[in-house]
This record gives C-alpha cells, sequence and structure tokens, in this order.
C-alpha cells in the first residue's frame, strides 16, 4: 500500500475494516478475508496516526442524510450500520439466521447471489431490506457495495 500511495501528502489515515471493531482494534479476523488484521500496528506501518472503523459504518456515514438510517453493505458478505439522529452504530447483522438455518449474508452475500441467481436473490435482498426497515424503525435504506448494482 505504501507504494501505491508514495507520491501522496496525508497526515492521517481512515481504515473500514470489514469486521467489528473495539477501541480502535479489530475484535477478530475477518470473517471473509485472510488474517493477520489482530494485533498489526496501522500506525506503524504506515507512519501516521490512524482511525480503524467498520467499513459498512464508514460508507454509512458518506451517504447519510439524516434520520433514521439503515445501510447493508452487499458485497462478499454482509455489512450493517445504522445511524439515528446523527449516532452511528456499526451493526453485525450478517451472521444472524434468515431462514433454512442459513444466515442473511448467505442470502445476500456474493455466494447468495451466485447460488440464487440475480432474479431470486433481488427477491431476497427486497424481503430481507423490508424486514429489516420495519423492525428497525429505519425512515430509509442505502445499499453499497460490491453486488449492489444487481
Amino acid at each position: 500500500m505504501k507504494k501505491l500511495v508514495r507520491d501522496w501528502k496525508f497526515d492521517c489515515v481512515s481504515l473500514g475494516f470489514p469486521g467489528p471493531i473495539i477501541n480502535e482494534c479489530p475484535l477478530r479476523e475477518p470473517h471473509n478475508l485472510g488474517g493477520g488484521w489482530m494485533g498489526f500496528n496501522f500506525r506503524k506501518a504506515l507512519g501516521c496516526p490512524v482511525k480503524i472503523i467498520n467499513d459498512a459504518a464508514m460508507q454509512a456515514l458518506g451517504s447519510y442524510q439524516g434520520g433514521r438510517m439503515l445501510f447493508l453493505g452487499l458485497g462478499t458478505g454482509l455489512g450493517a450500520a445504522m445511524i439515528v439522529d446523527n449516532v452511528l452504530q456499526p451493526m453485525e447483522l450478517a451472521h444472524l439466521i434468515y431462514k433454512k438455518r442459513k444466515t442473511y449474508e448467505d442470502y445476500l452475500g456474493w455466494g447468495g447471489l451466485e447460488r440464487s441467481g440475480k432474479k431470486k436473490w433481488r427477491k431476497h435482498v427486497a424481503t430481507i431490506v423490508r424486514n429489516l426497515k420495519t423492525a428497525l424503525r429505519a425512515d430509509y435504506v442505502m445499499l453499497g457495495a460490491e453486488t449492489a448494482r444487481n
């Protein structure tokens, strides 16, 4: 990464991590990526202060328009965050059981898209978005990430 940004000038780095963050540190290795994240000294490696937050939370901040917003990041897995009246809360919804002993992530991530096909996957997305919006009393839902364009 340092090679890629060697010509850039920056004073700090914000890093969106695909998993839970506690006290600006990964709580555990990410479910869908390789290991080595926990205990890694990002500040030392990058030579500047680093702020780490959940990646879905970071994306939610960029799309928030006020009120009660639920953000769902559809990609390799499923990221989720909610912002209520300017208060951000990363959420770990991905591994909750949805149906047939499979999780929300099993249905909404890349694997679900590949297994179900685009038409059926879109129906699952619509149903889950509607259910979560109602359950969490969200004013609106923002979808983002890799599979959102499908």
